[in-house]
């Protein structure tokens, strides 16, 4: 799930630099869709070390990630900017949760390392970031159309996870394993409020 979130990020973040208003914009996103790319290659690797052929894992987690995209298509520069705000902090915060759960092992502690390793680098949260907030500072009513905007992705994120709970049970035992009571609610409450938090950082209401 995560190496087809990564390989259709650099697909997404690509297709986002076209809005860029200037040319620094644009090779800047560029270059964090290359960050992705090399992502998905360390994660594929991975993938075929442990003797699974990477497009047959990623492919049941294709329809939901695509639908949650396809339904979820920026307007413009600062729509790309929130969309990849919310939804790869809604996403990291899931895969967090998962890599806190591994059961611990030489193999699954590698494997935590490297979920974590690939999630730890912010730098185009911390880009997005900074342009939302200028952009509010410049027009505050921009901060009434962009908090809309990530209600929506929000909605459409959760939906998405919740269809994936429903049809990988493994993955959401494994999960659920490391929530206090183990219940569905409990993660997305915790989800919830994490996203809350960063709603509130870049001045966008929850």
């Amino acid at each position: 799930m995560l190496a087809y979130g990564e390989l259709l990020a650099f697909d997404r973040m690509a297709a986002d630099a076209r809005l860029a208003p200037d040319l620094s914009r644009q090779a800047a996103l560029a270059e964090m869709a290359a960050a992705e790319m090399g992502n998905y290659r360390r994660l594929a690797d991975r993938l075929g070390e442990l003797g699974a052929e990477p497009e047959d894992a990623m492919r049941p987690f294709v329809a939901a990630l695509r639908s949650f995209h396809d339904n979820t298509e920026p307007g413009d520069w600062l729509e790309a900017l929130t969309k990849a705000y919310v939804g790869e902090g809604i996403s990291d915060d899931f895969f967090r949760e998962v890599a806190r759960v591994l059961p611990p092992g030489s193999l699954a502690d590698a494997d935590r390392a490297l979920v974590l390793d690939v999630l730890h680098d912010d730098g185009y949260a911390g880009f997005a970031a900074a342009e939302i907030k200028a952009a509010i500072a410049a027009d505050p009513k921009v901060a009434n159309r962009l908090s809309m905007w990530a209600r929506r992705l929000t909605g459409e994120a959760l939906s998405q996870a919740q269809q994936v709970a429903l049809e990988r049970t493994p993955l959401t035992a494994l999960v659920l394993s490391g929530i206090d009571g183990g219940s569905l609610e409990e993660l997305f409450g915790r989800l919830t409020a994490a996203h809350t938090a960063r709603m509130g950082a870049v001045g966008l209401n929850n």
